[in-house]
């Protein structure tokens, strides 16, 4: 079935870094309203906008202590209204970033319901006593430490699956999911476009919260299987669509990790009536090592898993479900930086990833900057992260007694604050981002690496990711065509189809900077138009045997009527 958001390009916004407008070093409301036309100019239709809430910001955000308000430092209620509107009338979408696993434990509702055991809010939480002299259960937190924080008001601990400042909300409790609900309801009937659910796979609990196995070795899966992807999951998202989302012609997409597209058709399945889509994180696990130790722990990943990874997710999911594709988000280091070579063939590695995640079906995601190239930041020392998950990894690791050397280069490469430098619009000091000292660091190849430059460059990738986007537009089979993988073992090349009736195209990806020769398929006509490549056509080139320079994408299209 065809709809708006199957053909839609999503451009993410991470608020704090995107855009200052007032001089205070962190982005805002107005920063992003004053780049509507420069988005527009991308061609992207959905913009997914981070936690713009009321919070303290122990997490970015993602520690909501009013649904109902923004934050001081992004602005006022009022500036919001402003950039929906402003938005819908450049035919640009706004999709909410909204937190429902849990709250800040500043919400008013936490606070009530710490303050004593016979509080009428106590019951939207989870709360439990020690057991014989201990902790409730051992299950881990995201961010390192058990779940499990005391609080000395009522003597008993409350769960925190990420930091003791989220606790998470009881979804056993009827009265806070009619809550919940209202809240929705409300952002809906102001015009909002759509939600992404952070977590959402996350908001039921195994009965009886029982102990993870534990294995010494296991400490991020011991009870990963007792708070994810629980059967009421999908119960609780139905009646949130019965009673709230399905009036509304909106977008959904859930952040559900530790799960393959098998069980993702329970949350995306045509006929479930839950998600249009969810993100998925195998291919995201590509290069850490063994489930247990964490992303931390860096192995090097292989072309041959990525695709059986994400040919699964296609083939699955085709004319069943929906997919959403991306290499990055606020949570993942820069694509360029992870998946291709930000040194030598920055650009070129860009274009071509750029070229995957665009021709895959399914929804694409853009995260701010990447349409630019937007690199890793090595910082150099610790002071200048401000991620709570890297800061408490580094002092855990520093505890254990591992050099400072190795934990600064995992975190170098995998921290979250890669995704977080500011956004780099001009060479100028601060990248054009602030006229104030930025909250994080920006990183310093802005000078050469900005929106500036990039629009000024007919052959930069900027451009690159406006012709794919139009291309996508034009051409049905991009967005609805079906794949076929090709060459599932080649070590080099990522080679596949999408067919729609008689309309085929043709997708030629070289991840590495060798040079594979592609051998034109059997029975796929030659006569073939170049939609786009990230280089220039060679003259006079045979299509029977095409040697690919480093990185390098083609795109072909193809008729199969024969004539």
């Amino acid at each position: 079935m065809k709809t708006w958001w199957k053909e839609s390009v999503v451009y993410q916004i991470y608020p704090i870094s995107f855009k200052d407008a007032d001089g205070d070093g962190k982005g805002d409301l107005r920063g992003i309203l004053s780049k509507l036309d420069y988005l527009k100019e991308l061609g992207v239709d959905v913009i997914w906008i981070c936690p713009i809430y009321k919070s303290p910001n122990y997490d970015n955000g993602y520690d909501i202590s009013d649904y109902y308000a923004i934050m001081d430092e992004f602005g006022t209620m009022e500036d919001f209204d402003e950039l929906l509107s402003q938005a819908h009338h450049r035919g640009l979408k706004i999709m909410m970033d909204l937190v429902l696993n849990h709250t800040s434990d500043e919400h008013p509702w936490f606070t009530e319901a710490r303050s004593s055991k016979e509080s009428p809010k106590r019951d939207y939480y989870i709360w439990q006593e020690a057991k014989d002299g201990h902790l409730p259960n051992n299950w881990e937190s995201y961010f390192s430490g058990s779940v499990w924080k005391y609080n000395k008001q009522t003597g008993d601990y409350y769960m925190h699956l990420y930091s003791e400042h989220q606790p998470d909300l009881n979804w056993e409790n009827e009265e806070m999911v009619k809550e919940l609900h209202r809240m929705v309801q409300w952002w809906l009937k102001k015009g909002v476009d759509g939600f992404r659910f952070d977590a959402i796979a996350h908001i039921v609990k195994a009965e009886g919260l029982p102990d993870g196995e534990n294995p010494e070795h296991l400490p991020y899966v011991q009870a990963y299987h007792l708070f994810s992807n629980l059967d009421k999951v999908h119960v609780l998202l139905r009646k949130l669509n019965e009673d709230v989302l399905d009036e509304y012609d909106i977008m959904t997409v859930g952040e559900t990790s530790g799960l393959g597209p098998e069980r993702a058709l329970d949350y995306v399945g045509n006929e479930r009536n839950e998600l249009n889509m969810v993100f998925q994180f195998e291919h995201m696990y590509l290069d850490a090592g063994s489930p247990g130790t964490g992303k931390w722990d860096i192995r090097t990943w292989t072309l041959v898993e990525l695709k059986k990874i994400m040919s699964r997710w296609q083939t699955v999911l085709h004319d069943r479900g929906w997919n959403a594709n991306y290499l990055s988000n606020h949570d993942q280091p820069r694509p360029v930086s992870r998946f291709g070579n930000d040194k030598r063939y920055r650009e070129e590695s860009a274009k071509m990833l750029a070229t995957f995640i665009h021709t895959l079906e399914g929804t694409p995601y853009i995260y701010q900057g990447e349409e630019i190239g937007m690199t890793n930041i090595r910082y150099g020392s610790i002071d200048s992260y401000r991620d709570v998950e890297t800061l408490n990894y580094y002092e855990q690791q520093r505890k254990a007694g591992v050099a400072e050397t190795k934990i600064m280069d995992a975190i170098e490469k995998k921290s979250r604050d890669n995704a977080r430098t500011p956004m780099q619009w001009n060479h100028e000091v601060h990248g054009g981002f602030t006229d104030g000292e930025p909250w994080i660091g920006v990183n310093p190849n802005c000078s050469t690496i900005n929106v500036e430059a990039a629009r000024q460059d007919p052959d930069s990738i900027y451009h690159y990711y406006r012709k794919l986007i139009s291309l996508r537009k034009q051409h049905e089979v991009i967005v609805y065509g079906e794949y076929k993988l090709l060459l599932p073992l080649d070590p080099e090349m990522y080679v596949y189809t999408r067919t729609l009736e008689n309309d085929c195209l043709l997708v030629i990806l070289n991840f590495f900077d060798r040079s594979p020769v592609f051998e034109w398929p059997e029975g796929l006509p030659r006569q073939a138009e170049l939609l786009i490549s990230n280089y220039q056509p060679v003259d006079g080139e045979d299509l029977r045997k095409l040697e690919l320079r480093p990185y390098e994408a083609r795109v072909y299209r193809i008729s199969l009527t024969p004539h």
